[in-house]
Formats: C-alpha cells, structure tokens, sequence
C-alpha cells in the first residue's frame, strides 16, 4: 500500500501542490548535482548550502542514483537526518549500471523489475529514509515496454518504497503514453516531469532545434492536460548566465543578457532573480530546480520566487528568449 504515515502538515503559503499528488513543494527545488563540487557525502559546503536551504524555507531537494554514483545521496541524507518530516525528496535512476572505476564508462541498463527495486533500495539506504517521495526514471530506457516500467513503478509505490514517479528528459510522446497507461489501468500513475527550461535555451535537440521551444510545444500540452507537476531545471543555462562569465560582445546571449540585466536594474534586484522569476510566470511549472553552490546563491534563487515581474517585463523577457532561440537555432542548421 502507499505510505500514508507522512506528518499532517499545515501547508505554509509558499509551498504549492506538484500536480495532483499531495506533496506541497517550494517553488525553487535544491539539486544535488553539484557541478563545480565534489559530489559525495565529504562535501562540507554542498551539506551546508543544503542545510541552510532547509533553514530559509526550501523544502523540495533533488538527487540521482548517478551524481557521483551515491555520493549527492549520502551527502542529501546527512542534511535532512533529523529533519526528514521538512523535506520532500526526489531522487532519480539512471538507465545505467554504475562504471567499475572513475573513468570507465557507464554501461547501458534496461528498467526490469529487479534493476528498479534494486537501485531505489540503495537511493534509501544513501538517503537514510524509509520512503522517496518522487522517484524519477533519469532518462528513457528504449527497451523495456512503457507497461512493464509502469508495473514496476507501480510495484515500487505499493511496497511503500516511493509514493509517487515521474520521468526525467523524456519526450512529449513518452509521457503522454505513461499518462494513457495511467488512465486505462488501475497502476499507480505518472505524476510529474523534470526538463530543461529556461530564458536562454543554448541546449538544442538532436535536430539543431531549441529544447525549451520544444518543451513548451510539445510537453506543456500534456502538462496541462493531464496535470503533472514539473521540475524546470537550470535556471542560469548550465551557467551561460551567471554573472561575471565572460561573454562575446555583439553575441545572441550578449543581447539576451543585455535584456535581462535591464530589466533586472529597474526592479532593482539581480540577474539570477529575473531568471527564476521569468521561469515561474509558466503556469506549467511547479518549481525552478536550481544548483545553488553557495548559501548566498540559495537566498538568490528564493528570492526569484518571491519576485512578481510586471506584465512589461514579461514581454520584454519573452521576446528576447524569443529572439535568442531563433539565432541560435539558425547558427547551428548552417
């Protein structure tokens, strides 16, 4: 059966409900990706930016089985031991078995019945919890049929292991299968998503397209239609964005930031601040999944949720992501 021994929380009014599940998350999610940092649990700064998270209000954390293969999960698990009834928990599998050395590559898994058990009891024991509140798929698996993987996760949900599952950058098409699958069966279903969206967009597809164009195309659609609750990760474009980068004058993103820092001057607050806000006025997101390094970079992003921007600004942010996927995308068909 699902858990139902989770603590009768009076819901604060900065938390919101991810999609139709009754966890209530802040509207920035913590990650544990930790790309400039060690990803493993002696990681005294990554275990401090996520303790202090935890101090001003955030309560949604992200992880995988992959970062660092166990080690964002056991340096997660030290922030929230004590604390685990003030957190919502959302940890990922990779369609990967874990490489024999550091440098070896991954070795390709398929998502059996076995694999999935598996790997979220290792996700449990790293994170020192009883239960995953939203256990993930990291990335498609093309073998396994989307009714045996619905099965296992329903399996996983039933064994009180995880009380609810998403995917993480799949397409539109195989979410919308899980949503159908949900709806014709009895099995727990898909109840949210994680994916790349943001004002700048430099990631594109396999055919030279913008993948947050893509997303909101394509995936806010079924978002809405099936209402599932989605992670937008990478506020700050894998760090195309952040403050102090150097960047080419006269470039696409030089003209994009030039926007957003205006716009950001007139509001009197920072860049990161715009960026997370600009994300939010999506009603298709639940919350910004961001990978603050730095507690100051944390009070950044919080502050980005509380920042309504005036309709002006939105357009003016808008047409400027607009613009800047168009030149990106003609750059990369030439």
């Amino acid at each position: 059966m699902v858990k139902t021994d989770k603590p009768d929380m009076q819901q604060p009014s900065h938390l919101v409900r991810f999609g139709k599940t009754d966890l209530y998350v802040s509207r920035v999610c913590q990650g544990t990706a930790f790309r400039n940092m060690p990803r493993a649990a002696n990681n005294p700064m990554g275990l401090r930016v996520l303790q202090h998270c935890i101090d001003v209000g955030v309560n949604f954390f992200d992880s995988s089985n992959a970062y660092g293969w166990g080690g964002s999960e056991d340096v997660l698990g030290k922030a929230i031991a004590g604390r685990r009834d003030r957190v919502v928990i959302c940890t990922k599998v990779a369609a990967s078995h874990k490489p024999p050395t550091e440098d070896a590559e991954a070795k390709p898994a398929r998502f059996t019945r076995d694999f999935l058990f598996r790997q979220a009891e290792g996700s449990l024991k790293r994170l020192g919890t009883d239960y995953i509140d939203l256990y993930l798929l990291h990335q498609p698996d093309q073998s396994t049929p989307a009714a045996e993987i619905v099965d296992s996760m329903d399996a996983l949900v039933q064994a009180g292991k995880i009380r609810y599952w998403g995917v993480s950058n799949h397409s539109a098409a195989q979410v919308s299968e899980y949503v159908k699958l949900g709806e014709s069966t009895s099995k727990a279903p898909i109840t949210g998503i994680e994916d790349y969206y943001n004002i700048a967009g430099e990631s594109l597809n396999d055919a030279g397209e913008s993948r947050v164009h893509q997303l909101e195309q394509e995936m806010f659609p079924v978002l809405r239609r099936a209402d599932l609750g989605l992670m937008a990760f990478s506020p700050l474009d894998t760090g195309h964005l952040v403050p102090g980068r150097s960047v080419q004058a006269g470039s696409p993103l030089s003209t994009l930031i030039g926007n957003v820092d205006e716009v950001a001057q007139d509001l009197g607050v920072g860049r990161a601040e715009v960026c997370v806000a600009w994300v939010l006025t999506h009603p298709e997101v639940t919350s910004v999944l961001a990978g603050a390094e730095r507690p100051e970079h944390v009070e950044e992003n919080v502050a980005g949720t509380r920042l309504v921007l005036p309709a002006e600004a939105i357009d003016v942010l808008s047409a400027a992501s607009e613009a800047y996927r168009k030149q990106k995308a003609v750059e990369a068909n030439r």
